[in-house]
């Protein structure tokens, strides 16, 4: 009975950690599906997350409000998307290259932002774990099993959750989303409905980095509370990863995320309970994961037909 209640409790630690450790994934892949779906390949998440986290951070750090933090990592993924939009779609830089110099700028930046404002690793007091309590005598976290599992997060997970079917509305059953996705299967066509590819794939680009800074804020002032130099460490790429893996659409993108943060959990709780399992091995599962789930060739096919492809007006 005592072997069985352990295994309940170790599952039940597993489920509750990959949905606490899927809101940043979530943020940000589902901000890489809406500058893919417009045919932008944005390589550098990694560095947009970090620089949310940073200004998300010593935004709390400083006014102790976690809203503003918010705020303040959306602005510089916003403006973080900006930067990629001039390069990749005015300059018609390579994507592969241009993503790669705001992941660096973003690492470089966030470090030294780090060491002259901060100096050393502080905390914060961000958004806490929602209480669902009625009548001030019974929550919804009392409730056996489930209670622990879905009613003891923060309100950024349940936002990171609520924004799937909102970005799934959104592509689909807009006039807008209707642009983003006809503009990454044929900006031609679009463009000669006269309507401009420019201005959607800027304002897609800049709306994915705005949800990738807000997911890297969901790491230093929600799951963690401090910010340390490249504490994203991959996120940003296993969101990019998460976007091939979810076929370009939000619901692939959601259980992508939540088979990678469960697998990722596992090996937590591998290291957690002292498994006879080298740590290295249990470190390296979920990226494992990754590759075999890009390696997958079926998902290549479905891709926007644009995707990397610069345009450019009367070359077709």
């Amino acid at each position: 009975m005592n072997e069985n209640l352990t295994v309940l409790a170790i599952i039940l630690g597993i489920v509750h950690s990959g949905i606490r450790l899927a809101t940043p994934y979530l943020y940000a892949a589902i901000g890489e599906t809406f500058a893919q779906r417009s045919g932008v390949l944005n390589l550098g998440v990694e560095g947009v997350m970090l620089m949310g986290a940073f200004f998300g951070f010593f935004t709390v750090f400083q006014t102790g409000n976690p809203w503003l933090g918010l705020v303040a990592a959306a602005i510089i993924g916003l403006l973080m998307g900006l930067l990629m939009s001039v390069v990749s779609i005015t300059f018609q830089a390579e994507q592969g290259i241009s993503g790669i110099g705001l992941y660096m700028f973003g690492l470089g930046a966030s470090s030294l932002l780090f060491k002259t404002m901060l100096g050393t690793v502080a905390g914060v007091d961000g958004f806490s774990e929602l209480k669902f309590c009625f009548g001030g005598s019974f929550c919804l976290t009392d409730i056996p099993v489930l209670g622990d599992i879905f009613f003891s997060h923060s309100i950024m997970t349940y936002g990171a959750f609520a924004l799937v079917p909102v970005s799934w509305w959104a592509l689909n059953k807009t006039t807008w989303g209707l642009k983003i996705r006809a503009v990454g299967q044929n900006p031609e066509a679009v463009d000669s409905l006269g309507v401009s590819v420019t201005a959607v794939r800027y304002a897609a680009v800049s709306l994915g980095s705005a949800l990738a800074g807000i997911g890297g804020a969901s790491l230093s002032i929600s799951l963690l509370g401090i910010f340390q130099e490249n504490m994203t460490n991959g996120m940003g790429f296993i969101a990019v990863a998460l976007v091939y893996f979810g076929s370009w659409r939000p619901k692939g993108v959601l259980l992508g995320a939540l088979l990678f943060s469960a697998v990722n959990a596992l090996q937590l709780w591998v290291q957690v309970l002292g498994l006879n399992i080298p740590s290295d091995v249990a470190v390296m599962l979920p990226y494992l994961l990754t590759i075999i789930a890009l390696a997958l060739p079926f998902r290549r096919s479905l891709q926007p037909a644009a995707l990397t492809k610069p345009f450019a007006r009367g070359e077709n």
